[in-house]
């Protein structure tokens, strides 16, 4: 060889060297969609999980809910008959015959006494206070608002939290319905890599490889932003 004889030594470049390799690249790969998958799936049925406890969470405290509406629906005809009542022998304690109003008045301290609770005393009051103070329009204990609530605030306050229930359970719901969209097209992804390292053509190696990164990069960055889940639900 003359001495005026370049010398070159022959190296990969970088697309030789990928082609090289490009069976560890997609065994890699797999690997890392394999486990994407599985904590896609795994979250998915947690939230599955979140969704069944939330629902049966509603349902009860819908029943609870309920119950207490109808035993504030229930004291409240109780008091409209007692209040019809206490009418009644108010009018009568004011009548001319002595014998009369003073039944009448016994009859009144004692009922009241008896069946007139202090939210529906204190409503009364109210009431007669406003009535008294109004002659022209008539006040009713029974439309109190502080009375109400004293019937009908806690059926108020779990039905609300029924509902809160089940909405965090439609979210739940919702969220686990995404994630299992993820989950099929991470295996959708997973199929792609798994063909492309049968193949042997680099070209068709080369698609495949990309078709299953693209697929496994969007649903992977969508799985991101699902809020995370612990078993702690």
């Amino acid at each position: 060889m003359s001495a005026d004889t370049p010398t070159t030594t022959a190296r990969p470049g970088i697309l030789g060297l990928f082609e090289n390799n490009l069976e560890l690249v997609i065994a890699i790969l797999l690997g890392i969609v394999s486990i994407a998958t599985a904590y896609a799936s795994f979250q998915g049925a947690l939230y599955g999980g979140m969704q069944s406890s939330e629902y049966q969470k509603g349902s009860s405290l819908s029943t609870e809910a309920e119950s207490l509406y109808l035993e504030g629906n229930q004291q409240f005809m109780q008091d409209t008959q007692v209040y019809n009542r206490l009418t009644e022998l108010a009018i009568d304690a004011e009548s001319t015959d002595p014998a009369i109003a003073a039944d009448a008045q016994l009859k009144y301290e004692t009922l009241e006494f008896q069946a007139v609770s202090e939210d529906f005393a204190r409503a009364i009051e109210r009431a007669d206070a406003q009535n008294e103070a109004d002659a022209e329009f008539y006040y009713s204990p029974l439309d109190d608002e502080d009375y109400q609530d004293s019937l009908f605030a806690s059926y108020g306050e779990t039905k609300e939290q029924s509902e809160a229930a089940v909405a965090k359970g439609d979210n739940a719901n919702a969220l686990g319905d995404k994630l299992t969209l993820y989950t099929v097209l991470m295996s959708i992804s997973l199929f792609l890599l798994g063909i492309a390292a049968l193949m042997r053509k680099f070209q068709v190696q080369v698609v495949l490889l990309a078709s299953g990164l693209g697929i496994f990069v969007v649903s992977a960055v969508l799985t991101a932003l699902v809020p995370f889940v612990s078993f702690s639900f």
